[in-house]
């Protein structure tokens, strides 16, 4: 039952938050991965009857599945594992750019991508153009600095966000992923490099957070055109 005063429904496992939108301009996300499927059905089923859109993060194959059983207009992302229930349209402005330096760095951009396309942004992707190959990157550099926002996921060393951010004049923001060999010890490796580049003003979210990556961006674009107008 919704708790008026408060602006939360009540559901004894969990207390949902119906004022976030008002008061921060986003409507809250449910991180699914700690959550049975009867408690996400219940979450979802609350907000679908309170009128708002939803984003769930971490969500797996079986939990969407059970979702999408109990109300069919779900969306599914499944390389980013985000779940979306739309029920009021989303107007997407400006442009976020989210690039990786490889192909198994994917997840964490496509998490960031669908969160900052939720939260209202435009986006454009840049895969596969990391330093090994980084000619890559170059081909690509002048699309990329159109954007308002540009993230840049990457394991293994991580060098992709600084490298991006010596090259442009927009802010970044560095997605360190758990991609990589043993030493790079589930991604801390990249984290370290991004938090120590030399680059300034880049901003370093945690490792495999493309969720927070792509909630900022997606703050940061709607500033910038605030601004503009």
């Amino acid at each position: 039952m919704e708790n008026k005063d408060n602006g939360y429904i009540e559901l004894n496992f969990a207390k949902l938050d119906t004022q976030r939108a008002k008061r921060r301009g986003c409507s809250e996300a449910v991180f699914c991965e700690c959550k049975t499927e009867k408690q996400l059905i219940k979450i979802f089923k609350e907000f679908k009857s309170a009128g708002q859109n939803v984003i769930g993060t971490r969500a797996s194959k079986e939990q969407a599945a059970a979702l999408k059983n109990e109300i069919e207009e779900l969306n599914y992302n499944e390389s980013g594992r985000i779940i979306t229930l739309i029920q009021n349209k989303i107007e997407k402005i400006g442009e976020i750019a989210v690039c990786t330096g490889g192909t198994g760095d994917i997840p964490a951009a496509e998490e960031a991508a669908a969160t900052a396309e939720f939260y209202g942004s435009n986006v454009k992707k840049y895969y596969d153009i990391g330093v090994a190959g980084i000619h890559r990157l170059f081909d690509k550099i002048d699309e990329i600095k159109k954007a308002n926002v540009i993230i840049a996921a990457a394991g293994m060393e991580g060098a992709l966000g600084g490298v991006i951010a010596g090259m442009v004049d927009i802010p970044v923001i560095a997605l360190p992923t758990s991609i990589g060999y043993g030493s790079s010890f589930e991604g801390l490796s990249a984290l370290l490099t991004m938090l120590n580049s030399c680059a300034e003003g880049m901003t370093v979210v945690n490792i495999d957070n493309g969720f927070n990556a792509g909630y900022s961006a997606s703050q940061i674009n709607k500033l910038i055109e605030k601004g503009r107008k």
